[in-house]
């Protein structure tokens, strides 16, 4: 959702979304942000032409536009953000990072210290050094690790549709599941297609939000292009289009 149709950053949508993060906190939430954008943003910024790229396979593509992009990423997020009196921080992690206890517990810990001093942590997979079987699926996945990590009460995956469908988002008879309870198979309804920027998928975001539903954290996958998603979601309006994974009683 953070990116234009020609895999640049799109620096407006960005700044809506940090304003309704903004308004989440004035309500007096936590808010943990899982932010992709890096490598799109270091493709624009490097400018590099076809020869070149050509030139580095995508391991290393990957690398150097992550390297560069996620230093500006951050920039323009802190820009952002102090407009609103909030101070952020980076989090960069890798899918390592939780293969131990004791791992998982610094970085609850870190974040633990961020939030109590009113520091909103920004998350994102280390890309400059993570590769091939050490990256995650997808920043889906990074999402799910984080919200049961951190015990959150809900997890929000925003997508460029405005949830899981019974058909074919694009059929006008087709229409918006709003509630998946805890075990339901919703396999039959879960398509194969992924936008062109991103790693993940429907399948993938279902596949997290049953995951950490089974953890007891209630999941919503909605759109995040529409206007105020964020604050009307939170606030129940019911005239707001979504899909509610119900968390499992434990």
């Amino acid at each position: 959702m953070l990116t234009r149709k020609d895999g640049t950053l799109d620096f407006t949508r960005m700044s809506a979304l940090v304003d309704q993060l903004a308004e989440l906190r004035r309500m007096g939430m936590e808010v943990i942000l899982i932010s992709s954008g890096a490598v799109a943003c270091g493709r624009s910024e490097m400018h590099l032409t076809a020869n070149e790229t050509e030139q580095m396979d995508s391991v290393e593509q990957r690398q150097l536009f992550s390297a560069v992009g996620q230093a500006k990423l951050m920039g323009r997020y802190v820009e952002l953000f102090r407009d609103h009196g909030i101070h952020v921080g980076q989090v960069l992690t890798e899918k390592e990072n939780f293969s131990t206890p004791r791992q998982n517990e610094n970085q609850r810990q870190c974040m633990t210290a961020m939030l109590a001093h009113g520091v909103m942590p920004i998350v994102n997979e280390n890309d400059t050094v993570c590769v091939t079987e050490l990256m995650f699926t997808d920043n889906d996945e990074l999402s799910g690790l984080i919200a049961r990590l951190m015990k959150c009460q809900a997890l929000i995956i925003l997508s460029n549709i405005d949830g899981l469908y019974d058909g074919n988002p694009s059929d006008k008879d087709s229409n918006i599941i709003r509630e998946v309870s805890y075990g339901q198979d919703i396999a039959h309804y879960i398509r194969s297609e992924r936008s062109s920027a991103g790693r993940g998928g429907m399948q993938s975001k279902c596949t997290t939000a049953s995951d950490v539903a089974a953890a007891g954290i209630h999941v919503f996958i909605a759109n995040g292009k529409r206007e105020s998603i964020l604050t009307d979601l939170l606030s129940s309006n019911t005239n707001v289009p979504y899909t509610h994974f119900m968390p499992h009683d434990i």
